[in-house]
Order: structure tokens, then C-alpha cells, then sequence
């Protein structure tokens, strides 16, 4: 489920981003003839005035066509007062740069949920709830609870007929009580139960055997107010775009440790790895066990580090587009783009080999958390 939601997350980041090009260039009254999902043949597309909405076959990304933004296509006369290119600076930089505010925008709201809608595990103080049944101990026994019949749902109300007022109490008087035999008062569906468990034994942290139930408890959830979680949703955006900023700095400056680490020192591998789209989900799915807020977090770091890297003001990213709009704008004079073809060829290139490493290592080295 966890890597579902990522997959499903990342094409959303995905055309989100777009629709920000979308709805800028729009609001300017430029001509935008296409918005899809993917590249290569086209699966699905429908018209809806003068904008063709589709899928295509490979999902790797997506893109809109505003006229005029690729400076080699050629506009019939009509059209050119609606193009992309014959618009001053301040639209010019709205329409490059609204894909990377959605980005923060999106973060924004997927950590807020998280720490509003969804809650964040509260793991000192578990419930007397029991979550999950160990049906086999370490030492391949059936575990006293799973014999006794104890069942997920199931409350604790009092151990040997003393009322029982926390998990940790719960867990501190079983782990006096190896292999012994104790009953368990539970509440089931309203109905109030005691039955008998015998424990099994497991080795301590001291090395002492301690008394074994197998169940482990519900958490809870701790959720703030919306106004408290507006104003740490804030400071966790902020602190997320360092840590993203950090990282793609790091990863770039250390290109050549990389390489060597390549043909030699995994932990430095490990360390600067890049992830590809299969690790992401593969993180996702790891994810799923750390619940729900730590899945939507996950995206919120894709959405802002995916956000930092299209700031890169070389093209094809939208920073190479406010780039030239600004050499522009400063010198008065436009851009001859043939000459930063081969850099943008290397741009694609070193990007494709980022994306096959990754990919690679994902497979032959998947990431372990935890």
C-alpha cells in the first residue's frame, strides 16, 4: 500500500507541476495546445478548447506545450502575440516558475495532513489494546497468547485480578513470569473475559529469561490543531528544503567521491547514492509499516527536493528557462539557443546516467531502512 501511495503520489507531483505551467500560462492568455502524462504514443486524449488533454504510453513525466517557449517552433502570425516568447520578463517567470511553487504548495499541504488529519505514532504511551498476534515465539513455540486465543481488538483490563493501568506495567509484571502460567482480564466486543495464558521465555536485554505474551499494542495517534500544525507544517517545509538543498549540494559537489565509491567503498555508496523511481517506491512500501504520516512526509521530501532541481538554471529545467529570460531581460539582446544545445545534451545525458545508476543499484542493492 505504501508503495502505491508513492507511485500514485509521484505521478500527481508530477502533473501537478504541469498544471502550475498550465494555469499560469492560461491566466496570461498564452496558447497551451497540450498537457499529458508521459511521452511517446498516445494512449488517450480528449480537447477541451484549444488544449489537448491526454496520456501517453511511457510514464515517465509529463509536460505541457505553451507556443512560443520552444524558441525553434514556428507560429503563424495569429498566434504570435499569445506565445510565450513575445511576453515581458515578470509573465515569462511566473509561467517557468509556478510548476516549482506548486512543489511547496504541495508539500505544504501533504505535511499538514499529516500532522493534522493523520497524527503522528505516539509511541511512548502505546494503548492497552492489543494490535497483533505472535503466533510463533523466537524459539519456534506457539506463543501464549496465540494458544489462549487472544485476538487484535482485544483490551486489557487487569492481570490476575489487579486492575492493569499501562502497557508498560502490563509488560513489566509479564516479564517476571517465564514459562509460568497467569490470567488475562480482557474487554471483547463489550464483553468482559478471563482466560488463562502460559507464557514462553525469551532471552532479556541482560541476558536473564523473561516471561513471553506475543501481542503487541495499538498506537495512538497524536494530532495537533490546525493552527499548530499550520504553523510546524511551516517549519517542517523549511526544514525539508535544507535538508533537500543539502543533499542534491552534497551529491553535486561530491560527484567524483561517487564514482570512486562506485568501484570500491559501498558505505560511501550508500551514503551518496542516488535513488531511482523504483527505490522511491521501494522506500514506500518500507514505509507503509511506519504508517501513513511517515508515507505522505515521504512525498512532501520528493515534491521539494524534485522542486530544488528544477532550479537548476541550466536548461531543460525551468530554471534554465528563467535563466535566459533574465539575460534577456538584463541585456536586452535574446538568447542564441543553438548554443546551448550541447550543454542541455549534456544536462539529458548526465540525468540519464543518474537515472540507469540508480536504478541499477536499487536492484542489485535495494535500500534497507531501519
Amino acid at each position: 500500500m505504501g508503495a502505491l501511495i508513492v507511485i500514485l503520489g509521484l505521478i500527481c507531483i508530477l502533473m501537478i507541476h504541469e498544471a502550475g505551467h498550465l494555469l499560469a500560462a492560461k491566466a496570461f492568455g498564452m496558447k497551451v495546445t497540450q498537457y499529458f502524462l508521459g511521452f511517446g504514443p498516445t494512449v488517450w486524449s480528449t480537447k477541451i478548447g484549444e488544449t489537448e488533454y491526454g496520456i501517453k504510453a511511457i510514464p515517465a513525466g509529463g509536460f505541457v506545450r505553451i507556443i512560443g517557449m520552444n524558441p525553434f517552433e514556428e507560429i503563424t502570425y495569429e498566434d504570435e502575440k499569445r506565445s510565450y516568447r513575445s511576453r515581458p520578463f515578470y509573465q515569462k517567470g511566473i509561467v517557468v516558475m509556478a510548476g516549482v511553487f506548486t512543489h511547496f504548495v504541495l508539500a505544504f499541504i501533504l505535511i499538514w495532513m499529516a500532522n493534522v488529519i493523520v497524527g503522528k505514532p505516539d509511541y511512548d504511551n502505546p494503548l492497552l489494546e492489543i494490535a497483533s498476534i505472535v503466533e510463533v515465539d523466537d524459539n519456534g513455540e506457539y506463543s501464549g497468547a496465540y494458544r489462549a486465543g487472544l485476538k487484535p481488538g482485544d483490551n486489557i483490563l487487569a492481570l490476575n485480578g489487579e486492575i492493569v493501568e499501562s502497557w508498560d506495567s502490563f509488560v513489566f509484571i509479564l516479564s517476571s513470569l517465564p514459562d509460568e502460567s497467569t490470567y488475562i482480564h480482557i474487554d471483547r466486543d463489550g464483553e468482559e473475559i478471563a482466560t488463562r495464558v502460559i507464557l514462553t521465555s525469551k532471552t532479556g536485554p541482560d541476558g536473564r529469561e523473561i516471561g513471553f505474551l506475543g501481542v503487541a499494542p495499538k498506537i495512538s495517534k497524536l494530532r495537533q490543531s490546525p493552527l499548530e500544525g499550520t504553523l510546524i507544517t511551516i517549519a517542517d517545509v523549511f526544514r525539508l528544503t535544507v535538508i533537500s538543498a543539502e543533499g542534491l549540494w552534497g551529491f553535486l559537489s561530491n560527484f567524483g567521491g561517487f564514482i570512486e565509491a562506485i568501484f570500491g567503498n559501498e558505505e560511501i555508496l550508500n551514503e551518496i547514492r542516488p535513488v531511482s523511481l523504483l527505490g522511491i517506491a521501494q522506500i514506500g512500501a518500507a514505509s507503509h509499516e511506519a504508517g501513513l504520516n511517515f508515507t505522505l512526509e515521504l512525498l512532501a521530501y520528493v515534491s521539494i527536493f524534485v522542486a530544488l532541481l528544477n532550479t537548476i538554471p541550466l536548461y531543460p529545467f525551468d530554471g534554465g528557462h528563467l535563466a535566459v529570460a533574465t539575460y534577456e531581460k538584463v541585456t536586452g539582446r535574446p538568447v542564441d539557443i543553438k548554443k546551448l544545445m550541447p550543454v542541455t545534451a549534456l544536462v539529458i545525458c548526465f540525468l540519464v546516467f543518474i537515472g540507469l545508476l540508480g536504478l541499477y543499484f536499487d536492484i542489485v542493492n535495494p535500500i534497507q531502512l531501519g
